[in-house]
């Protein structure tokens, strides 16, 4: 077994506090990775707070994950001592039904394996994730980190990247089309810097014009304050996609109004409480409503390499190990421009 040191919930809403535990020794297909980064999700803080129900404790929370091979198994063909790899949100599936066949693991029909807050395979086992300094993982769910992108930014790829990503492909962004990021924070920043990368006319939707001048350096084209009612009016049936990434109430019905005939509004973000939708708003514009999951192993390489090709990595606000907590309430706050990253070097110090 592999020593390992990380930061931990201990239990319901205590805060998070130094951790030993142990990994796994690599069987013949894991890779054995040294973790130097992890990024702070929101979906960290909701866990670790048991905010969804179903948290197991002690908790080591973190599925974005950058760091460097230290060890492989005997039949790993994969990876090699030294690369540049990452872990997102999950460490294994099923492997056997349709859509993990299809590269689509994270709608796997047996349930994908988180990558903390889980159990193994085995059946018995927690996973625990990346504030930690080390992980052993299976290859075939490891991803390869493009070699010019520098691992502290690259770690929220692995869950903020994927995210706006996979809508963005899936509904066909690029040329011609016109896009809206709504709400700029961890992941409306990656929508915007992505959708412009793919050649899309980008807006931002935001609730004030406070963070126009971020919105436009990352590739915007245009910024418009929903505050603003005379935004609606002026916007109407403007957009092809809309990608919806707040998750506090608003009106779904309005935003549904400013898309294209045959357009999608393709929420990424999960509101406390059901939102109610009336059919016309569907109905007048032969509109859908949708909803995307991160992505599977196939297309998340794919969003890395993009990235790579792009030099596309997230504003991000690096910490030591203790300051997570602080973090935290930070996030919940949105005081945060635009994902905080934990450097995992300063574990050992924390403890």
């Amino acid at each position: 077994m592999l020593d390992a040191i990380g930061y931990a919930a201990p239990s319901v809403k205590a805060p998070l506090a130094p951790f030993k535990f142990q990994r796994r020794d690599p069987r013949d297909h894991d890779v054995v990775i040294d973790i130097k980064y992890s990024g702070i999700c929101h979906s960290d803080i909701h866990q670790a707070r048991d905010e969804w129900g179903g948290s197991m404790f002690p908790m080591v929370p973190g599925h974005e994950i950058a760091g460097v091979v230290r060890a492989v198994g005997p039949k790993v063909t994969k990876y090699k001592v030294g690369d540049h790899v990452g872990v997102g949100c999950f460490v294994d599936s099923c492997r056997t039904c349709d859509y993990c066949q299809k590269g689509l693991q994270q709608f796997c029909d047996d349930g994908m394996t988180p990558t903390y807050n889980g159990i193994e395979r085995d059946g018995k086992t927690p996973t625990m994730g990346g504030y930690s300094d080390v992980i052993t993982v299976d290859e075939g769910y490891v991803l390869r980190i493009p070699e010019n992108l520098p691992l502290d930014a690259a770690a929220p790829l692995l869950c903020a990247g994927i995210t706006l990503y996979s809508p963005l492909r899936h509904w066909n962004a690029g040329p011609g089309k016109k896009v809206a990021i709504l709400g700029l924070g961890g992941l409306g920043h990656m929508g915007v810097k992505l959708a412009h990368a793919m050649g899309a006319e980008v807006t931002v939707l935001s609730h004030s014009m406070r963070k126009q001048e971020d919105a436009k350096r990352m590739g915007a084209d245009h910024f418009y304050a929903t505050s603003d009612a005379e935004t609606f009016t002026k916007l109407a049936k403007t957009f092809d996609l809309i990608i919806c990434t707040v998750s506090h109430d608003i009106d779904w019905n309005a935003y549904l109004d400013l898309i294209k005939v045959d357009g999608a509004m393709v929420l990424v973000g999960v509101p406390e409480k059901p939102v109610p939708v009336g059919a016309f708003s569907m109905i007048m514009g032969r509109r859908s409503l949708a909803g995307s999951l991160i992505g599977g192993i196939p297309e998340t390489q794919e969003m890395l390499d993009f990235c790579g090709k792009h030099n596309i990595t997230p504003d991000i606000e690096k910490i030591s190990a203790d300051k997570i907590n602080e973090a935290y309430e930070r996030v919940i706050k949105s005081d945060v421009r635009y994902r905080f990253v934990i450097d995992i070097a300063t574990l050992k110090q924390a403890a």
